[in-house]
């Protein structure tokens, strides 16, 4: 963003301190940023230098998955932790396989939420709401979720790159309980989690201590807490939980170079 673009940025945000939905743009390429969220990637590619090529495939890892959801006739979207909009959007992916899907996209961050209303304006099909998804009741009852989404009808509820910035005692399995239960059976969760496993202590605690100087600090897991995580909601469609370039490939897919291990998955409440 440009110093004007700083000028103009909602009052309630603090340029200086990074953030992890536009950290997240930056790596993705897109524009949307401070230059403290740059300088905070431009460190995590010292640290992890394919982090960038990792954040593209789950790009990929989440548009399969809504590709997939829509052929098994969902049409219901709850995007929490959405972040920026970007190219290839979870309302664009549903839209252009069922034309009636409706999304609503959640993040924490004033600055997500101002351009998506901005860039969204005039979709009826898509909402949006500020709001922390670690208050997952005051979500579900927000007027923006409730008067958008049919509670009778299965939701979609995504949680891409998300829960890790979430901490234990933030209760990301409470989170989710919670959404489970407010949505009827034949209902998925669409999650994505970073992995403690395959980077080196020192990659970790590296990262670690970048996310720290920011307002999302970040809370890798174990595979067995990542499974673990996504089982609260309900079971694990097939391929399970696994890297997420191995999730149902495109044709001709390559996996990428996974130094940083991310794990996805699909989970149908039953």
């Amino acid at each position: 963003m440009t110093a004007e673009d700083q000028r103009t940025a909602p009052s309630q945000i603090n340029a200086h301190i990074p953030n992890a939905a536009r950290i997240y743009d930056w790596l993705l390429g897109g524009k949307d940023h401070y230059p403290a969220d740059r300088d905070a990637g431009e460190q995590l590619l010292r640290v992890l230098p394919f982090i960038n090529e990792v954040a593209r495939h789950n790009r990929y890892f989440l548009g399969r998955a809504i590709r997939h959801l829509t052929a098994c006739g969902v049409t219901q979207f709850l995007d929490l932790g959405s972040g920026l909009p970007t190219v290839e959007n979870v309302h664009q992916i549903a839209q252009r396989a069922r034309p009636e899907s409706r999304v609503v996209y959640v993040d924490i961050d004033p600055v997500a939420a101002v351009h998506a209303r901005a860039l969204l304006a005039g979709d009826p099909g898509v909402a949006v709401l500020e709001a922390d998804i670690r208050d997952p009741r005051r979500i579900l009852h927000a007027p923006e979720v409730r008067d958008h989404l049919d509670f009778s009808r299965p939701i979609a509820v995504i949680t891409v790159a998300v829960l890790h910035f979430i901490s234990n005692a933030d209760d990301p399995a409470g989170i989710l309980a919670a959404v489970r239960d407010a949505v009827v059976p034949g209902s998925a969760l669409v999650v994505s989690h970073g992995s403690s496993s395959m980077s080196t202590p020192e990659e970790r605690s590296g990262a670690a201590a970048i996310y720290a100087r920011s307002s999302t600090p970040v809370h890798a897991r174990t595979d067995e807490e990542i499974l673990a995580l996504a089982q609260t909601f309900g079971d694990l469609e097939e391929p399970g939980l696994v890297e997420i370039s191995q999730w149902r490939p495109d044709s001709g897919e390559l996996p990428h170079r996974a130094q940083v291990r991310v794990l996805g998955g699909v989970a149908r409440r039953l």
